[in-house]
């Protein structure tokens, strides 16, 4: 798509479902057969391949109306607990439906998860928590066979070396129906897990501890279908924060959840902006121009990682000069080269960026690599001179629901590559 600087972007928009709640909550249905209903469901290529996946292992998923989702899981003697690997090699959140397959069905087969590359990330952490509950593994470079031996997972103590936010989710979901009191320790404490916790919880599941690093578990032997709304998703929110900001102009996210980001909207306030928490969702008005500003990427309630191409976007035009050190994952920086090509003045150095802030951008032509990077390039886009061609934007459409399209809605101006 061709990018075209628009001037100050103004107006309110939707922000719709958290995807990284959703696709949990999609596999957390596997848990209970009869029809359930997710809301607030946003439009994004993940729940595609979610809901594909799903009627692979022999669920219904359908969407009559907009927003909303309606999945019919079937008994347990006709789910397929066998996972299709191109499904599977194209999203990493793939890898939740491992501890609800065990949980209910006692097996589970699947290539090993693919999604955005930001290093290696293993996946340890999730199988050796299925482990102490029972569960055995034969895996290989490619593919994981697990098995719980006919028997129902067992209640364990686990203690997470780091706080893994996936983990934590497939680890909940496979205590719920486990045999006694399971506790998980240091475990994720984002929006996302809390909400996927109130799921369960309407869902029949007994967990205490909700928003804390300590969970607790009572096994139930079966679960319900249930009806939930998704949170707003954070980043999504985040993202067309940025978009008023960095174009000085003046944006409201209709239904943002300012209590989900606190440590972010500091940081905005950091830089100048204006932040508006008084009335409906989140509002920002753009100072005449962004300020530097320190910051580091921390688990939640930190800054969160996906956050840093915005950060790092806005920042290349604050006036000053800004460090910014990333503390989750390696190659999260792969961007920067991108930014760079557009005039930014970056440079990195292990898991640091020193950024100075330049007067103004230069469109030229720049590839997206993940789904974060791709929305901070549109918005790099929408102030450098002249016009930016960005490409590998099928990357936005699997975390942000009609991204060009309320950018529109706010003054941007798009055009398709002739």
């Amino acid at each position: 798509m061709i990018v075209k600087p628009s001037g100050p972007l103004v107006g309110e928009v939707r922000a719709y479902g958290a995807k990284n709640a959703v696709l949990k909550q999609m596999a957390a249905c596997l848990l209970a057969s009869g029809e359930h209903q997710l809301t607030n469901v946003p439009d994004i290529t993940d729940v595609a391949i979610m809901a594909e996946l799903l009627e692979e292992l022999g669920c219904s998923v359908n969407r009559h109306v907009a927003h909303e989702l309606r999945i019919t899981v079937p008994e347990v003697q006709d789910l397929h607990p066998v996972a299709p690997a191109h499904l599977f090699e194209a999203m990493r959140a793939s890898i939740v439906i491992l501890g609800p397959l065990l949980a209910r069905c006692g097996e589970a087969n699947m290539a090993l998860p693919g999604g955005d590359d930001f290093g290696h990330r293993p996946i340890n952490f999730h199988t050796d928590g299925l482990s102490d509950m029972g569960a055995t593994f034969r895996n290989d470079r490619n593919s994981i066979s697990a098995s719980t031996g006919g028997k129902r997972l067992h209640a364990t103590h686990i203690t997470l070396e780091y706080p893994s936010h996936t983990a934590t989710d497939n680890l909940l979901m496979a205590c719920v129906l486990a045999e006694g009191r399971s506790v998980i320790d240091n475990a994720a404490r984002e929006p996302e897990v809390e909400d996927l916790a109130r799921q369960l919880i309407a869902m029949g599941a007994k967990i205490d501890g909700l928003g804390t690093s300590r969970l607790s578990i009572e096994g139930v032997a079966e679960l319900h279908a249930a009806r939930h709304e998704v949170i707003t998703d954070r980043v999504v929110t985040a993202t067309y924060l940025a978009s008023g900001l960095i174009t000085g102009g003046q944006v409201r996210v209709v239904d943002g959840r300012s209590d989900h980001m606190v440590m972010l909207l500091r940081k905005l306030e950091t830089m100048g902006a204006e932040v508006d928490t008084s009335g409906v969702g989140i509002a920002v008005v753009a100072p005449q121009r962004l300020r530097a500003c320190d910051v580091a990427t921390l688990p939640y309630p930190g800054v969160a990682t996906d956050y840093k191409p915005l950060i790092t976007t806005m920042l290349s035009v604050a006036d000053g000069v800004s460090v910014v050190t990333e503390n989750l994952f390696v190659g999260r920086f792969r961007y920067v080269d991108e930014l760079v090509r557009l005039g930014a003045s970056i440079t990195t150095e292990g898991h640091h960026a020193m950024i100075r802030g330049v007067d103004h951008l230069i469109g030229t032509s720049v590839r997206a690599t993940d789904i974060r990077a791709a929305a901070a390039l549109v918005l790099a886009g929408l102030i450098a001179e002249g016009q930016t061609t960005v490409s590998g934007l099928e990357h936005v459409a699997r975390g942000y629901d009609d991204f060009l399209g309320r950018l529109t809605s706010l003054g941007a101006t798009f055009e398709p590559v002739a």
